[in-house]
């Protein structure tokens, strides 16, 4: 069952673009859960040799790595859903001509953000060339650092996919963060009307 939100990005006008968003975010949310188990058996199994007397050498760098890219990776997938921080509120209150505008500048602005961020990531790439971490010496810094150009180009791609549903539901003045939270409200009556 899809929450509201996923629902409303999958609208029925569209039903390629959600079929691709579909796909998009099963690829995000694997890579995101895959990134979080084996970042948490890293961690268990750092402290359970440092309990035994033995350290990892690798453990801190690699771990602050995996959060970095469970970092991007998983924003790319809340921007596929459109859950980043919004001001649905104040959007909705605006007439309807100047609340489409404010979604195109909003859509302008971070999309811009995320090519120079892409842009800078590369350069950054150019720079790290022959580098490695410093505890795995086989490791090249190219690769951990490769997730900026990555998930900035990820993040924008996410949101140009959910573009469409969005720009519809927002002149429609459905709000994702209310129906989310209705959504929620109904699930507890729903729970506590069973309990009963």
């Amino acid at each position: 069952m899809h929450s509201t939100g996923q629902a409303d990005m999958e609208n029925k006008s569209y039903p390629t673009l959600s079929r691709i968003n579909r796909f998009a975010s099963k690829i995000l949310e694997w890579t995101t859960i895959t990134l979080m188990v084996a970042l948490t058996l890293i961690v268990a199994v750092a402290v359970i040799a440092r309990l035994m007397g033995q350290s990892f050498s690798w453990y801190d760098e690699v771990a602050a790595i995996m959060l970095a890219w469970i970092t991007y990776y998983g924003s790319a997938l809340a921007a596929l859903h459109r859950r980043h921080i919004g001001f649905d509120t104040v959007l909705l209150s605006m007439p309807y001509r100047f609340r489409i505008l404010a979604v195109f500048v909003g859509e302008a602005i971070v999309l811009t953000f995320f090519f120079l961020m892409a842009r800078a990531g590369f350069q950054v790439l150019d720079v790290l060339a022959g580098d490695t971490l410093i505890s795995l010496r086989w490791v090249p810094i190219q690769f951990t650092q490769s997730v900026i150009p990555i998930g900035a180009i990820l993040f924008m791609l996410c949101q140009l996919l959910s573009l469409p549903a969005y720009l519809k539901i927002t002149a429609e003045g459905v709000s994702l963060e209310h129906a989310e939270i209705e959504e929620e409200v109904e699930n507890e009556l729903q729970k506590n009307k069973d309990r009963t």
